[in-house]
């Protein structure tokens, strides 16, 4: 496998005997997204040690600057396990942020685009925001509904798709039950309810990551939560903090999941989210088959931390709907590229929003495994993929889609033959260093 992906580049996979090593997964993307705006818009200096790293990220802190807060990157000299390496400071302007005289732009990025209009839509001036060719077919109605009910007035093309253009403004709380369960709608409301008179209220239909009101709690604001009902007061100032973000369980899912296709394989991932909203992973890939202990838990800024040493023994597969499907969104793609291997294979049902992440990835997940020789039936809201299947190697896409290439090297590793990735530097957007992470833990 390539180490150094450049623009365009394929990474050729080779099938691997083993996975075994340790692994230091970048900082939460979910979280170092929040960090970034609420640092922006709080009073004083924030400094995030274990930032990720990832391209995403970096469109939120470029955005950040062009609306005023500066921030810089250094290395931090503390010799402690957990301190060492790169840190982000950002200088926070209070409430009011500077009017952008430049397009902001997002990349590739839906979090940096959804969670930013809700701070946006409360500034008194006008804000564009555009994005790649991705994130131009991503559908934004869903926050452009709720913000222009709270009052801000927001111009897109047809569809509510981007670019945006938000004019913000005074704002009311209102009490909104969004029909898609969405993490990132419920932040972005969360944070346009900062800047609203009254209480701004979100009642979803399933619970979702709440990092959003962890976020907030951690900046000095009063957010409420109660089952699937959180809820904010307007007109609360924020502080800034000094953190150290987790790493990003979704991006361990990939080493995990690698984990289980080998019998007899061990890996450890140190200093792992452990938010509820999101370890239900964990659950599942106990239920398929992997062994998986959980030790040094602690709690950072209201967020769960742990270390997790996961062994292979035998792969079951299984079903996800539901609630389990809204938990594991994220996760699927990597779950569904390796389900072929399993003994019972995988059913996904209930996920229709993965037609519209960064590339449809359903349909994705199907084109890829009928290239590498698999059957598997799509179905308008998931697919079904039968076990006991036997993979090889072929040229796969990853479709611009970071979580589609990360999956199917995992995929690739357990292939009869070499797998070729092609465009598989979109991995960059969420793990620039996985191909290389990859490599050090395979023994091929």
């Amino acid at each position: 496998m390539s180490e150094t992906l450049h623009a365009g580049a394929a990474a050729t996979v080779l099938p691997a005997r083993d996975v075994r090593g340790i692994v230091r997964i970048p900082g939460d993307k979910s979280i170092s997204h929040r960090y970034a705006m609420l640092a922006a818009i709080a009073e004083g200096t924030s400094r995030f040690h274990n930032f990720s790293a990832a391209l995403d990220c970096a469109s939120t802190l470029d955005c950040m600057a062009k609306l005023g807060s500066k921030w810089k990157r250094e290395t931090n000299k503390s010799e402690a396990d957990d301190l060492v390496g790169e840190v982000i400071e950002v200088h926070g302007l209070g409430r009011r942020l500077q009017a952008p005289i430049q397009t902001l732009d997002c990349g590739n990025s839906g979090s940096t685009m959804r969670m930013l209009s809700g701070i946006l839509a409360g500034q008194p001036f006008s804000s564009d925001l555009c994005g790649d060719e991705s994130l131009s077919r991503r559908p934004m109605e869903r926050i452009i509904t709720p913000l222009s009910q709270m009052g801000a007035t927001i111009s897109s093309k047809e569809g509510g798709r981007p670019p945006l253009t938000i004019r913000g403004g005074s704002l009311k709380g209102i009490h909104y039950k969004p029909e898609v369960a969405s993490a990132q709608v419920k932040s972005c409301l969360l944070f346009a309810g900062l800047f609203a008179d009254g209480e701004t209220v979100i009642e979803e239909p399933i619970r979702t990551r709440d990092h959003g009101e962890i976020a907030l709690r951690a900046f000095g604001a009063e957010v409420d939560r109660a089952g699937n009902v959180s809820r904010i007061r307007g007109g609360q100032r924020l502080s800034g903090i000094e953190a150290h973000v987790p790493g990003d369980l979704s991006s361990a899912a990939f080493f995990l999941c690698a984990a289980a296709l080998f019998p007899g394989s061990q890996i450890t991932l140190p200093g792992i989210l452990m938010n509820p909203t999101r370890a239900r992973l964990l659950d599942i890939l106990m239920q398929m088959g992997l062994k998986i202990s959980v030790s040094h838990l602690e709690e950072h800024h209201g967020e769960l931390v742990g270390s997790i040493e996961a062994r292979g023994v035998a792969w079951k597969g299984g079903k996800i709907s539901g609630a389990d499907t809204a938990a594991l969104i994220d996760e699927i793609p990597v779950l569904a590229a390796i389900a072929a291997y399993s003994k019972e294979g995988l059913e996904v049902r209930d996920a229709e929003e993965l037609r519209v992440k960064e590339s449809d990835r359903i349909a994705a997940v199907a084109t890829n495994l009928r290239k590498m020789g698999a059957e598997i039936e799509e179905l308008p809201d998931g697919m079904r993929i039968p076990g006991g299947q036997r993979l090889r190697g072929a040229e796969l896409e990853s479709y611009g889609d970071h979580r589609i290439a990360m999956a199917f090297a995992v995929a690739a590793l357990k292939a009869e033959g070499e797998t070729v990735i092609h465009g598989a530097d979109a991995a960059a957007v969420s793990y620039p260093n996985f191909f290389e992470e990859l490599r050090a833990i395979t023994s091929t």
